[in-house]
């Protein structure tokens, strides 16, 4: 696989996380299941086969 479709590969992957994953925190905030002014929030990375994994934590302000 050459580096360009490897890239692409990547950025098409990364690019359904980021849609999909803010349509469910949107979904989740219109419940009002998010309380208060911050929504804590954690993303999860592994691939199955290796050692990777990735844990990034972060707060969305709320409307």
């Amino acid at each position: 696989m050459s580096e360009d479709a490897f890239n692409m590969s990547i950025r098409k992957f990364l690019k359904e996380v980021g849609v999909t994953s803010q349509r469910k925190i949107e979904e989740t905030v219109r419940k009002g299941q998010g309380g208060g002014k911050t929504l804590k929030v954690r993303m999860t990375l592994t691939a199955e086969g290796t050692g990777l994994n990735h844990v990034v934590d972060g707060e969305i302000e709320l409307p």
